[in-house]
C-alpha cells in the first residue's frame, strides 16, 4: 500500500509554525500523538474531505461533532449564503435569534431559557458564573476524565488524594482558581457523597460530561445520574450538565432527555451552530433571571447570536426534528460498531467499540471502559499505528486515542462497509 502523500501539508505546517504555536490554532490539531504532519483540509461534501494533497478521506470527526449533517449541506450553506447576503453582524437582536430559540425551547423539556455565546468554553464559564451568583457559593466538584473548555477553575485534575483540590493541568492558572475546584474520579458515588458531607455547604454546582466524550467514551450508569440528582438536590447544589458533545447529538434533548433527568443548567456548542462558532447555556426561567440584564450575574458579548450561526443552525435543527432522523444515525453507528467488534472478537484481537446514538469510540480493552483510569496505558501506540493505517486506506478519524467518532446523516452504509473493512484489516496488521 502506498504511503500517503503530504508534501503540500507538510509544506503549509512547516510555514504555519513560523505563525502560530506550534503552528496550529488548536492543540490537538498538531498531530502530536499520531504520525506526520497534519493534514491541511481544502473542501468537505457530505461524508468525505479532501487535502491540499488531493487525498479524499471518510471523514469520522466530522469538525469534531458539529457536522451531523455532513460536510456542505445544501440547506445549510442555503441559509448561510441568504443571511449572509445581507450582513455579517449587526451587533443587536434579531428575527433569527427569535426563531432558533423558539426552535430549541419548545422542543426540549428542560430548557426554559437560553442565552448564546461564541463558544462551549464560554457557556461553561457562564454557566460557572451564574452558578456560583445564584447560590452565594464559591467551589465547584468536576471529574476526572470530563473535559469543559479550558476555563481556569476547570483545567484541574485530582491530587494524591481520592477527592482532592484541584492541581492546574495548564501554566497560568492561579492556584487559587484551581483551589476552588474539587475533583472527583467518575461513576464513584460514595466517594462524592462523602464529599458532599464534609463540603456541602459550600458548594455552588457539580459540572459533569454527563456523556463524557473528550476522553474516550465514558458512559455513565443511569443509576449514578439519578444519584448525583438527588444528592446536588439535597445538599442545595446546582447540577450542570456540559452537553458540548452530547447536546442535540444524542438526541434533540440530548443526554438529559436520554436518562430523563432535569439539571439545573445546560450548556451546548457544535451542532447548534451548524458548522459555524457557537455556544449556548441555558436553565430554567428562575435560575437564568439572574443572568443580566435581569439579574446580577454579568455576561456579554459582541458576537453572540451572529445571525451567520443562527442561521445554519435553524436549518440544523429543523432537520433534526424529522420523524426517524436520530433512529437511523443509531442504526449506522450499531452498523459500524457490531461488525468491528464481531470481526475482533473472531480474530480475539482486544477491542471494543463503545458507542452511543451517533457517537463511537475505539477502545483497546476487551471490557467496558467507565472511567479515565481504565483506559489502557498502551492505548496512545496502538492509535498512533492505527490512525497511520486508516489515513493511507482514506479513513480519518480525529488525531487522538482519546477523541471519539462520530457518524452523520451524510454516511452511507457502503460508507460504513469501507470503514468496517478499512479498520478491521488495519487492526489486524497491528496485532498479528
Amino acid at each position: 500500500m502506498e504511503t500517503l502523500k503530504r508534501d503540500r501539508s507538510a509544506r503549509l505546517f512547516e510555514e504555519a509554525k513560523s505563525l502560530f504555536p506550534g503552528g496550529v490554532n488548536s492543540p490537538v490539531r498538531a498531530f502530536k500523538s499520531v504520525e506526520g504532519p497534519p493534514l491541511f483540509m481544502v473542501s468537505g461534501q457530505g461524508s468525505r474531505i479532501r487535502d491540499e494533497d488531493n487525498n479524499e478521506f471518510l471523514d469520522f470527526c466530522c469538525s469534531w461533532g458539529p457536522l451531523i449533517l455532513g460536510h456542505n449541506d445544501p440547506d445549510v450553506k442555503k441559509h448561510i449564503i441568504e443571511t449572509i447576503e445581507k450582513g455579517t453582524s449587526f451587533g443587536t437582536p434579531t428575527r433569527l435569534g427569535n426563531i432558533i430559540g423558539k426552535l430549541i425551547v419548545n422542543n426540549h423539556r428542560y430548557l426554559e431559557k437560553i442565552r448564546f455565546v461564541s463558544s462551549g468554553t464560554e457557556a461553561v464559564m457562564s454557566a460557572i458564573r451564574l452558578a456560583r451568583g445564584y447560590t452565594g457559593r464559591d467551589k465547584i466538584i468536576k471529574f476526572e476524565g470530563c473535559y469543559h473548555g479550558h476555563v481556569d477553575s476547570l483545567m484541574v485534575k485530582a491530587g494524591s488524594g481520592l477527592a482532592t483540590f484541584g492541581v492546574s493541568t495548564s501554566a497560568g492558572i492561579p492556584a487559587s482558581f484551581a483551589a476552588e475546584t474539587l475533583v472527583l474520579p467518575l461513576n464513584d458515588l460514595e466517594g462524592f457523597h462523602r464529599l458532599l458531607k464534609e463540603q456541602g455547604e459550600n458548594i455552588a454546582a457539580v459540572i459533569i460530561e454527563p456523556i463524557p466524550a473528550n476522553n474516550g467514551l465514558l458512559i455513565q450508569d443511569k443509576n449514578y445520574m439519578e444519584w448525583l440528582r438527588k444528592l446536588c438536590d439535597d445538599y442545595g447544589i446546582l447540577l450542570i450538565f456540559d452537553e458540548v458533545i452530547s447536546g442535540f447529538r444524542v438526541g434533540f434533548e440530548g443526554a438529559a432527555g436520554y436518562y430523563t433527568i432535569r439539571p439545573d443548567i445546560m450548556t451546548f456548542g457544535k451542532i447548534i451552530g451548524g458548522g459555524m462558532p457557537v455556544g449556548m447555556y441555558g436553565g430554567s426561567a428562575e435560575i437564568m433571571s439572574h443572568i443580566s440584564p435581569d439579574g446580577p450575574v454579568y455576561q456579554a458579548g459582541t458576537l453572540s447570536a451572529n445571525p451567520v450561526t443562527l442561521a445554519a443552525g435553524i436549518a440544523t435543527l429543523t432537520k433534526l426534528l424529522q420523524v426517524d432522523f436520530y433512529e437511523d444515525l443509531e442504526k449506522k453507528t450499531q452498523y459500524l460498531s457490531k461488525n468491528v467488534v464481531e470481526f475482533c472478537q473472531h480474530k480475539n484481537i482486544p477491542v471494543r467499540v463503545q458507542n452511543i446514538a451517533s457517537i463511537f469510540w475505539i477502545a483497546f480493552s476487551e471490557s467496558r471502559v467507565q472511567s479515565a483510569d481504565q483506559i489502557s496505558p498502551e492505548s496512545n501506540e496502538y492509535f498512533r499505528k492505527l490512525h497511520s493505517k486508516l489515513l493511507n486506506k482514506g479513513i480519518y478519524l480525529g488525531p487522538s486515542a482519546y477523541e471519539v467518532g462520530f457518524i452523520s446523516s451524510a454516511h452511507s452504509y457502503d460508507d460504513l462497509d469501507k470503514a468496517v473493512h478499512a479498520i478491521c484489516s488495519s487492526l489486524e496488521e497491528i496485532f498479528s
